[in-house]
């Protein structure tokens, strides 16, 4: 059960980012749909998800909400992130590094033996770090903590400009 400051939170956080991502000025960078798969540890899971990314808000940062859901282990997921963005362009290589993080709601439903419990609604947050190529593709870790949270994602993906 996440407890009352939790909520607070993650309504304050939400907020926030709704007001940083409809206030953003014209940037030169446009925002894009960002679609992603991979694996998780504790618990072994896979996971797809897709998220969407502003445009550049103060030069090289970005605000990046997303949802994906997770199946494996006992348990299926479904996290909701919320994540702030700083990127770093390495040289004239097209290559970006990543960087960020934010909160993450997570809903958690148990399956086999213990599939008839209710449905579990859990706060945390996960640190982030990737690669991504001028030409879309992208590989990202991202470090998770608190209940139900994956404790480590790794996955790639794809990401396509809104024009």
């Amino acid at each position: 059960m996440v407890t009352r400051s939790g909520h607070r939170f993650a309504l304050v956080a939400v907020f926030l980012a709704g007001l940083m991502a409809f206030s953003a000025t014209r940037a030169s960078a446009q925002s894009s749909i960002n679609f992603t798969g991979g694996g998780s540890i504790d618990p072994e899971q896979v996971y797809a998800g897709v998220s969407w990314s502003s445009p550049d808000l103060g030069g090289r940062f970005q605000v990046r909400p997303g949802i994906d859901g997770g199946f494996g282990d006992g348990l299926r997921l479904g996290n909701i992130n919320i994540d702030l963005i700083v990127k770093f362009p390495l040289g004239t290589s097209g290559w970006t590094l990543l960087q960020g993080g934010g909160p993450v709601i997570t809903i958690a439903k148990f399956t086999g033996e213990f599939e008839d419990s209710e449905s579990e609604l859990h706060a945390g947050g996960s640190y982030l770090f990737g690669f991504q190529h001028d030409n879309g593709f992208f590989v990202d870790f991202r470090v998770g903590g608190g209940n139900f949270v994956p404790q480590l994602k790794i996955g790639v993906g794809w990401s396509v400009e809104i024009k």
